[in-house]
């Protein structure tokens, strides 16, 4: 185990995996697992996870999911692992018309963001940590918008009401070239942070 603060100074996107060394068992478990202490709105726990790692299976998200030309996806294409965090939304307008919490119409409009996917995305971010804790390397992507969205859920029989938030690919690293956005370096706290009122740093 690592150290947390080492772990989140390690965490970055890696793109590249090496193809002929799969995640094990254990580890995969320990990944979904710690997922699942994700903090959510009413405990509502309104994600899903799919998870591709026969090849076939991988193979078709790849044909689904982007051009075979696109190079972006390259590296990531050799990734053993895939886990497709999926948001529920109707589990947080059911959870919070329960008698403990009373609100019965299940408006949409009463949330002021859209928990479901901050949810699943805390979800998704504490599977990245665990990926570098275990000396993996993982990357989270968006998934296309759209026909090719829909066409993903048919082939993998996903129901309607769950969305794909993105995908995280993970593996051991491979020889990766750093994205060119880090040139851009990391913004310094007091840039981000206003304490007590906005401006004062």
């Amino acid at each position: 185990m690592t150290e947390f603060q080492e772990v989140v100074r390690r965490r970055r996107m890696v793109r590249n995996y090496d193809p002929d060394r799969p995640v094990p068992a254990e580890i995969r478990e320990r990944i979904l697992g710690n997922a699942l202490h994700a903090p959510s709105a009413g405990f509502s726990q309104g994600w899903a996870f799919l998870v591709l790692e026969e090849p076939q299976d991988i193979e078709r998200f790849w044909k689904l999911s982007s051009d075979e030309a696109d190079e972006w996806g390259k590296g990531l294409r050799r990734a053993p692992l895939l886990i497709i965090p999926l948001s529920h939304k109707q589990a947080y307008l059911d959870r919070y018309a329960a008698p403990d919490k009373g609100w019965t119409d299940k408006d949409e409009n009463r949330w002021p963001v859209p928990y479901w996917d901050i949810d699943t995305g805390m979800a998704s971010l504490l599977m990245l940590l665990t990926a570098v804790d275990e000396g993996l390397g993982a990357c989270f992507f968006g998934v296309p918008p759209g026909d090719r969205t829909a066409q993903l859920k048919e082939s993998f029989g996903v129901p309607d009401a769950y969305t794909p938030i993105g995908v995280i690919s993970v593996g051991y690293r491979a020889q990766d070239k750093a994205s060119p956005s880090l040139k851009r370096g990391r913004k310094p706290t007091g840039e981000v942070v206003h304490r007590g009122a906005w401006g004062r740093h």
